[in-house]
């Protein structure tokens, strides 16, 4: 199946394939509409439902694209989340995805950060994860990056439904992701360096 997804920039014309990705009512893990990793937690939590979904529609309105989705057969079955590292203040500055102290930062700007994915039931475990990523890198190189950042997952044991959403530390490393930070025992932050590629 992994030959048959097609992976492309969210733009505005394909907000409704984002929304029958999500789920309309559901809004992907736990009503997120990808906004966790956007703005401070106290104000994610004053947010309802629908105002992250008016939210994030207008961020992708706006462009330039927050993210790719992945398409197979024309229907949209999954999502990662890539853009500059300011444009996820949350990711920027939590405990675990904060730029660390100890290595030589470029311009924040210039560093991507993948943030999260969505795969929908029925094409997980399917590799979908590892395309989307790799897609990402090459999205991040086209718009001049120089790094990209992920605070993945490195499971101790089986993921349940979910915890995988940032991605997980296994698939990372097979692209050439290398830990450069770890503040909690299971939360690896990840770069891939793109002049080294």
């Amino acid at each position: 199946m992994a030959d048959t997804f097609d992976i492309h920039p969210l733009t505005a014309d394909r907000w409704a394939d984002l929304e029958d990705l999500f789920g309309p009512l559901r809004g992907a893990n736990s009503g997120c509409w990808c906004m966790w990793p956007r703005i401070k937690g106290a104000d994610y939590k004053a947010m309802e439902k629908t105002g992250r979904k008016d939210a994030f529609r207008a961020i992708v309105e706006a462009g330039p694209p927050p993210g790719l989705i992945a398409y197979h057969r024309g229907k949209a079955v999954g999502w990662c989340a890539i853009g500059p590292r300011p444009a996820s203040s949350r990711f920027q500055a939590a405990k675990t995805s904060r730029p660390p102290e100890d290595v030589s930062e470029p311009d924040a700007s210039s560093v991507y950060a993948i943030t999260c994915f969505f795969i929908r039931t029925g094409y997980r475990r399917q590799g979908l994860m590892r395309h989307l990523a790799s897609a990402a890198v090459e999205f991040a190189i086209a718009n001049n990056a120089v790094a990209v950042d992920a605070c993945t997952i490195d499971p101790e044991k089986p993921l349940t439904w979910g915890e995988g959403f940032v991605g997980i530390a296994s698939v990372f490393r097979k692209l050439g992701f290398s830990e450069i930070a770890r503040r909690s025992p299971r939360r690896p932050l990840m770069r891939l360096k793109l002049s080294e590629r």
